[in-house]
C-alpha cells in the first residue's frame, strides 16, 4: 500500500478535479528610463582660438516602453504562448508574469483566481521558470539528474522510494525512458540529443509538480521533430493540471495545434490575443486574410514585422492593428471576471494551493521557503558534485599534474641548497615560486567554477536550496583535494630542496601549503562570483596574482615599502605563506647559514682556495676586534628574518591569517552570489 506522498506523485492528475486556476493580467505596463544627462561639446573662444569645451546639459529623461497595457489570462490545463518578432517584449511579459520585474517598476495587476499574490516567495513555491539555456551537469545520467532535483525540491517527509517513484513517473511522461541511463553530455562528451536535453531541463524544474510553468523559448535551437516533442510533453503536462505560459518564436503548424491561447506582441503592444483557431477569422475581419497554404503564425509574424518596419513612414498600420485587436477582443473573446473565479467548495486561494502542491506542509500557518533543511541540502550538493567529478576528473587530474610538475621542476632546480649566503638567496627564490604556484594552480579551475555558477542561478531562482548551503558544500567538498595537493607538493619539494627542520618542519610546511591552497581557492571562488566570463576576467586574475607576488616581501621587504603602499603588503595573499615558510626555515637560532670562510662569497676573493681565504681571517679579526675562524657562524636564521623584516607575526599566526582570508573570500563569494542571483529587472 502506497504512502501519502506517493499518492501525490500523480503530476497534478487530481489537481484539475479539485480546483481551477486562472492567472489573469490586466494593463501591464513597463517603462525603462534612459540616462538624463548627455555630455556635449560646444565651441568657445579663448585667445582667438576656437576650443571644444565639454559640459553636461539637462535633458528630459527618455522613456522606452517595453510593455504597453498588455492584458490576458492563462488557465489551468492550457498553454498560453507569447509570440512576436525579436524585441517585441516576449521575454519581458514572461518575466513580468513570473515576478522577475520589481513590483514598483511594473504597472497593472496580476492575479491568481482573482487574488493578488502578496508574497513573491509563495509564487516561487507554486511555479517554476525554465530558462532558455540547458544548464546541466554533463556527466550525470538523465535519471541521476532528475533524482538529484527530486532530493532538492521534494521534502524530507518523502522517502527515497517515493522520490524514485516520482522520477520514474516523470521520465515516462517526458518520453525519456530510453535515455534514462545515458549521461546528459556536453560539447566534449556525447550524451543525449538536444531535444532530450531540453526535456531533462524541463523535468528538473517540474519535479516538485508546480502549478504554474513559465518557459523562455523552450524550443529554441531544436529541429522541428525535437521541438514538436517538447511542446507535446508540455501539452500533456498542462492537461494533467498545470498552467503553462511560454514564449515561442515561430511555431510550426503541428505545434500550433497544441497551443490553447496565443498573445502576439509588437514592441510591447498586443496585436492579437485568443485561440490559434481564430487567427484566420481575425485577419479576415482585419482585411488581410491568411492564405490557406500558409502557417497562420508565420503569416502573423511576417505581417507584424512588416508593419513595424513601415511604422516610421506609416505609423497608422501597426496602430490600426493594435486598435482592431482591442475592439475584436471585446466582441469575440468571452471572459469571466477574475474576482468571480473561486473553487467550488469556497476555499481561499491559499487553502487551494496548500492542497495542490506536494510539499505544502504548514509551518506556523505558512509554506516553507525551502523543501529541506541546510544539512540535507549540503549533503545532496556534495554527493552530486562528487558524482559528476568522479566521471569528469580532468580538473582534479590537471591540477594534480600541475602540482607534481611544478614540484618536480622546483626540486630539480633548487636541488640540495647550500647553507650559505647564496643558498639563502636561492631559498627565498624557491619560497616565492612555490607559494605563488599554489595560487596559479587553483585559479586555473576558474572556467569550471563559472560554468557551475549558471546552474546555481537556475536552481536557486526558485529556492531549490539555500545559497549558504551551496557555498559551504563547495568549501567542504573541495577540501580533500586541497589536502592531496598540499601533501604531494610538500613531499616532492621539501626534502629534495634540502630545507631545514626535519619532520616537524615538513609538517608545518605541509600545513602552510594547505593554508595557501585554502585561501587561494577561496579567492578563486570569489572571482567566479563577480566575473562574467573567464576571457574578459583573465587580465584581472593575472593582475591580482602579480600584485600579490610583488608585495609579498620577496622583491622588496616591508621596511622598504613606502608607507602609503604598505597596506598593499598586508593585502597580499602570498605574503603569509611566503613569510610562514621563511620562519619555518630560518626560525632556529642554532642553524647557521654563513660561516667565516663564506665571508668572501659574492666578492672577487670567492674564487680563491679555502686556505687562502682562511689566512685572511686573522687580519679581519684584528680589525674588527673579534675572533673569526673558518667555522665561526656569521649569519643565523633569525638574523635573516630580521634583514627581510619578517618579524610582525609568528609562523603560526601566518597560518591563521591565511585561514581567515579563505573564510573571508568565501563569505564575499556568498555575497556576490546573493547579489548576482537577484534576477529581477528594475
Amino acid at each position: 500500500m502506497e504512502s501519502e506522498p506517493l499518492q501525490e506523485v500523480d503530476l497534478g492528475g487530481n489537481r484539475a478535479a479539485r480546483s481551477q486556476f486562472v492567472l489573469a493580467f490586466n494593463d501591464l505596463t513597463y517603462n525603462v528610463r534612459q540616462p538624463k544627462k548627455k555630455a556635449v561639446r560646444t565651441p568657445s573662444f579663448q585667445r582667438g582660438r576656437v576650443q571644444a569645451v565639454p559640459y553636461d546639459i539637462e535633458r528630459p529623461p527618455k522613456v522606452k516602453t517595453l510593455l504597453d497595457r498588455v492584458s490576458g489570462e492563462a488557465r489551468q490545463g492550457e498553454i498560453l504562448a507569447i509570440l512576436g518578432p525579436s524585441g517585441s517584449g516576449k521575454s519581458t511579459l514572461l518575466d513580468a508574469l513570473a515576478n522577475r520585474i520589481a513590483r514598483e517598476s511594473l504597472q497593472g495587476t496580476i492575479t491568481l483566481n482573482g487574488e493578488r499574490l502578496k508574497s513573491g516567495a509563495l509564487l516561487k513555491v507554486i511555479s517554476t521558470y525554465v530558462m532558455q539555456d540547458d544548464m546541466l551537469y554533463p556527466m550525470l545520467t538523465v535519471e541521476e539528474t532528475l533524482m538529484f532535483a527530486a532530493e532538492f525540491r521534494l521534502p524530507k517527509t518523502w522517502t527515497t522510494r517515493d522520490k524514485k517513484k516520482r522520477v520514474e513517473v516523470l521520465i515516462d511522461q517526458l518520453g525519456l525512458k530510453k535515455a534514462a541511463k545515458t549521461i546528459v553530455g556536453d560539447e566534449g562528451h556525447r550524451g543525449v540529443s538536444g531535444g532530450e536535453r531540453r526535456r531533462v531541463s524541463i523535468g528538473v524544474d517540474i519535479v516538485h509538480d508546480p502549478i504554474i510553468l513559465f518557459l523562455d523559448e523552450p524550443i529554441s535551437g531544436l529541429d522541428s521533430t525535437s521541438a514538436y516533442m517538447v511542446i507535446k510533453v508540455l501539452h500533456e503536462i498542462a492537461e494533467k493540471g498545470s498552467l503553462v505560459i511560454m514564449s515561442i518564436h515561430q511555431p510550426s503548424s503541428r505545434i500550433l495545434n497544441l497551443l490553447d491561447r496565443m498573445i502576439f506582441l509588437s514592441r510591447g503592444r498586443t496585436v492579437y490575443y485568443g485561440p490559434p483557431g481564430s487567427l484566420s477569422k481575425y485577419f479576415s475581419e482585419f482585411g488581410m486574410p491568411i492564405p490557406r497554404e500558409q502557417n497562420p503564425a508565420e503569416f502573423t509574424l511576417d505581417l507584424v514585422h512588416k508593419l513595424q518596419e513601415d511604422e516610421q513612414t506609416d505609423p497608422t498600420g501597426i496602430r490600426r492593428l493594435v486598435g482592431f485587436c482591442k475592439s475584436w477582443g471585446l466582441r469575440n473573446v468571452s471572459r469571466r471576471e477574475p474576482s468571480t473565479l473561486r473553487t467550488s467548495n469556497g476555499m481561499s486561494l491559499n487553502e487551494v494551493i496548500f492542497n495542490c502542491i506536494p510539499h505544502a506542509r504548514l509551518v506556523n500557518g505558512t509554506i516553507p521557503n525551502y523543501a529541506n533543511n541546510p544539512w540535507t541540502e549540503m549533503w545532496v550538493l556534495m554527493k552530486r558534485s562528487y558524482t559528476n567529478s568522479w566521471r569528469l576528473p580532468e580538473i582534479f587530474i590537471s591540477q594534480l599534474g600541475a602540482v607534481i610538475f611544478t614540484g618536480v621542476l622546483c626540486a630539480s632546480l633548487f636541488w640540495k641548497l647550500e647553507k650559505s649566503s647564496t643558498g639563502v638567496t636561492e631559498r627565498l627564490g624557491f619560497f616565492s615560486v612555490a607559494m605563488s604556484t599554489m595560487f596559479y594552480i587553483v585559479v586555473n579551475a576558474l572556467p569550471a567554477f563559472l560554468d557551475e555558477r549558471y546552474i546555481f542561478y537556475r536552481e536557486t531562482s526558485h529556492n531549490a536550496y539555500r545559497r549558504s548551503s551551496y557555498v559551504i558544500s563547495r568549501a567542504i567538498g573541495g577540501f580533500p583535494a586541497l589536502v592531496v595537493y598540499s601533501v604531494v607538493f610538500a613531499g616532492v619539494t621539501y626534502f629534495p630542496v634540502g630545507l631545514d627542520g626535519g619532520f616537524n618542519g615538513f609538517l608545518y610546511y605541509t600545513i602552510c601549503s594547505l593554508a595557501a591552497f585554502w585561501s587561494g581557492s577561496g579567492f578563486a571562488n570569489f572571482l567566479s562570483g563577480i566575473l562574467t566570463e573567464f576571457v574578459s576576467g583573465f587580465a584581472v586574475v593575472m593582475a591580482a596574482l602579480r600584485f600579490f607576488l610583488t608585495f609579498c616581501g620577496f622583491y622588496i621587504n616591508r621596511d622598504r615599502i613606502p608607507h602609503y603602499w604598505l597596506w598593499f603588503h598586508y593585502m597580499s595573499l602570498m605574503k603569509y605563506p611566503y613569510q610562514g615558510a621563511m620562519q619555518n626555515e630560518f626560525g632556529n637560532n642554532s642553524t647557521c647559514f654563513s660561516r667565516g670562510v663564506q665571508l668572501f662569497d659574492n666578492t672577487i676573493i670567492e674564487q680563491f682556495p679555502s686556505d687562502v681565504k682562511g689566512s685572511l681571517l686573522p687580519g679581519i679579526s684584528m680589525i674588527l676586534g673579534t675572533n673569526i675562524t673558518t667555522q665561526t657562524c656569521m649569519t643565523t636564521g633569525p638574523q635573516i628574518l630580521e634583514q627581510n623584516a619578517v618579524n610582525d607575526l609568528s609562523k603560526w599566526d601566518e597560518i591563521w591569517v591565511q585561514i581567515a582570508w579563505g573564510f573571508l573570500f568565501r563569505f564575499l563569494f556568498y555575497i556576490a552570489l546573493k547579489v548576482g542571483s537577484n534576477n529581477k529587472r528594475r
